[in-house]
């Protein structure tokens, strides 16, 4: 008597294959910010004694998560 095996279901490949939802959403979202970040440095100056304000709301979390 052999044992039952268990087969995967069919893999599916090519043109049919369906990405997962973080699959798009993570680089977009990547994209989003370094564009955010680069839009925002023209603004910049180099003596200034405050940040721009998406420097300090990530100060702001660093210092409440660490």
């Amino acid at each position: 008597m052999s044992a039952p095996t268990h087969t995967p279901g069919p893999r599916v490949h090519g043109a049919n294959a369906r990405l997962h939802w973080w699959a798009l959403a993570l680089p977009a979202l990547a994209f989003g910010l370094l564009l955010l970040l680069l839009a925002g440095s023209g603004e910049a100056q180099a003596a200034s004694g405050e940040g721009s304000p998406l420097l300090q709301v990530t100060e702001q979390l660093l210092h409440v998560v660490g």
